[in-house]
């Protein structure tokens, strides 16, 4: 869902864009001119024609309502770091969760075991010697709208909801800036008037 919002914001924006997508049928319409590569995050050589000619990445990588142990996030993050490094792309943007700011008492038990994946995926992108974000996002909200006016905190836990359209709109500032590299961030909105 939220790939989906970005995909449409990074094409008006005039980003070449390049996904990986295991399910082709899935992308808007609406999106022409994508270089579409159907494959698996796991499989290292759909990564590196993915990434190839890059200038930067976005990783939006999800399971879906399958909430099983699984380590598809942690080791699709280590195949495209490999491949960014083998195509000498630096800049990284990657989608994880706000559960990693808590407690593990307090995680709702049915998604620890995704949380402790996007732990691993965040170790991969700390050790990896690119330029990372790490993005932290609370509540994903599909009905809420791009209002480009959120909070961005730095380091710390931020709000509690963020629309899948402004969470998007801040990946793609992200690949535009060094001001959030190495760091993890939280972003969030106040929907209350929307």
């Amino acid at each position: 869902m939220t790939g989906l919002a970005t995909l449409p914001q990074a094409v008006d924006a005039g980003y070449e864009v390049t996904v990986l997508v295991r399910d082709p049928s899935r992308l808007p319409a609406e999106c022409k001119g994508l270089k579409v590569i159907v494959g698996d995050v796991l499989n290292k050589e759909d990564v590196q024609k993915a990434v190839k000619g890059q200038d930067g990445v976005i990783i939006i990588l999800g399971t879906r309502n399958d909430l099983n142990p699984t380590t598809m996030m942690s080791e699709g993050t280590k195949n495209i770091v490999e491949a960014m490094k083998a195509h000498c792309v630096r800049k990284v943007v990657a989608c994880m969760s706000t559960f990693l700011l808590w407690d593990e008492a307090k995680i709702p038990p049915r998604l620890l075991d995704i949380t402790k994946d996007h732990q691993r995926m965040y170790e991969v992108l700390k050790n990896s010697g690119l330029d990372y974000v790490a993005v932290f996002p609370p509540h994903i909200d599909d009905a809420h709208p791009l209002t480009k006016a959120y909070t961005v905190s730095v380091n710390e836990r931020g709000g509690r909801v963020i629309s899948k359209h402004d969470l998007g709109h801040f990946f793609l500032k992200c690949l535009t800036t060094a001001e959030y590299d190495g760091k993890f961030v939280c972003v969030s909105g106040n929907y209350t008037h929307s």
